[in-house]
């Protein structure tokens, strides 16, 4: 489990756009994955919701994460759809995603994005997408 932890961290750290919006890795295991991004308002729209964009990214992240996980290496996203549950409030996003499905080549992967307010986690998107190999 330590080489997967590290494996998994040292992939995250690579990561240029992950480093710039400051998210970062909180868990990870076999075939799951936490990523969490403090909210700052240089990620809200013009309504003072976090933007679709971000959520997006966290999800794409998380599920590419969690299938690359379960497949036991590198992976891309094939394809993911995202739906916009409420907008996302608060002071941090955590994703949660889990591979639904693995085989030899791809996964199938769920991604729920909460946001955090007072202590409350509310959800905010569900995304759905498929990881593979790289």
């Amino acid at each position: 489990m330590d080489d997967l932890q590290e494996f998994a961290s040292q992939v995250f750290a690579s990561q240029p756009f992950s480093q710039f919006l400051g998210a970062q890795l909180a868990s990870c295991g076999p075939g799951t994955a936490e990523l969490r991004l403090p909210v700052v308002d240089q990620l809200k729209q013009q309504h003072g919701f976090v933007h679709g964009g971000v959520l997006s990214y966290l999800a794409d992240n998380a599920i590419t994460f969690a299938g690359g996980l379960a497949l036991g290496g590198n992976a891309l996203t094939s394809e993911y759809k995202i739906n916009y549950v409420r907008p996302a409030q608060g002071t941090l996003l955590i994703a949660r995603a889990q591979a639904k499905s693995a085989g030899k080549r791809q996964a199938v992967c769920q991604c729920e994005i909460f946001a955090v307010q007072d202590g409350e986690e509310k959800l905010c998107a569900v995304a759905l997408g498929t990881v593979v190999a790289a």
